[in-house]
């Protein structure tokens, strides 16, 4: 039995089936003339642990409902997770990590929330300390000129703006950051597009899975600091994959519900 926490891999405990498998794969290739002298393995994606699958969950309770967020392809270290966290910034701190594409909700004890992120190109653009200006569920995305000239047929007919839904870019929640009065324009939101977690992209700042983006909001009250460190300063110095931790350690429920918010 598998430990909670644990990658689930097919072909666990089924060494001969596996071969078999192979075996017979190489030979209905072989008959149909796909094959020259050695069989091709398919690469195998890990099985995400079902308590992540969980957390990845459709959430019928939504104003747009929303549907379950396909993980089965996506490194493991990019889940929701709690981890050690090395740096001095207080509890309470968001501090955003676009080189290694992570965000960290700091906690008490030396121990933080961990979300992966994709990192679009205004993303990289700005570093330095700000704080959580507004919130918005649901919030209305209007694209910048810069983006309507480089995609006309596709963002033009939204050059006024889109409502909030699932086809909205933003997704479920939005946080946008301030320095002082001044909107930095720099926005950690959901999006339409959970394949990019991990990487980088072409437009936007800071997206989230859409769960991990709802849980986030639940979390910060306006006014939270933020730091977006430069593109190279890293919180963690990663050599390979991340150990998943424990799903159990992260569930708890969002603090701050029932807070204020601002409609975008």
């Amino acid at each position: 039995m598998n430990e909670p926490g644990s990658l689930v891999f097919p072909w666990q405990g089924g060494g001969p089936k596996r071969s078999t498998i192979l075996r017979l794969t190489w030979l209905a290739l072989a008959l149909g003339g796909c094959v020259t002298d050695e069989p091709q393995q398919t690469a195998l994606v890990p099985v995400p642990n079902a308590a992540f699958t969980a957390m990845y969950g459709a959430r019928a309770d939504e104003r747009f409902p929303l549907p379950a967020t396909e993980i089965g392809g996506v490194d493991p270290r990019y889940f929701r997770q709690e981890v050690a966290y090395p740096r001095a910034e207080p509890p309470g701190t968001l501090v955003v990590d676009p080189g290694r594409k992570f965000l960290y909700l700091v906690r008490e004890k030396g121990r933080a929330l961990r979300y992966g992120v994709g990192v679009g190109r205004a993303g990289l653009a700005w570093s330095g300390s700000a704080r959580v200006g507004r919130k918005a569920e649901w919030p209305r995305w209007t694209p910048t000129a810069e983006m309507i000239a480089r995609e006309p047929d596709r963002i033009g007919p939204w050059r006024n703006g889109m409502a909030g839904g699932l086809g909205n870019p933003l997704g479920p929640r939005a946080l946008y950051l301030f320095e002082g009065p001044r909107d930095t324009l720099y926005r950690i939101h959901g999006t339409t597009e959970p394949q990019t977690i991990g990487t980088d992209v072409s437009s936007g700042c800071i997206r989230m899975f859409n769960q991990d983006i709802i849980d986030l909001y639940g979390r910060v009250p306006v006014e939270t600091r933020v730091v977006v460190l430069p593109a190279s300063e890293h919180v963690e110095e990663l050599d390979g994959p991340v150990a998943q931790s424990t799903p159990s350690s992260v569930g708890d429920e969002p603090h701050g519900k029932g807070r204020r918010t601002v409609d975008g």
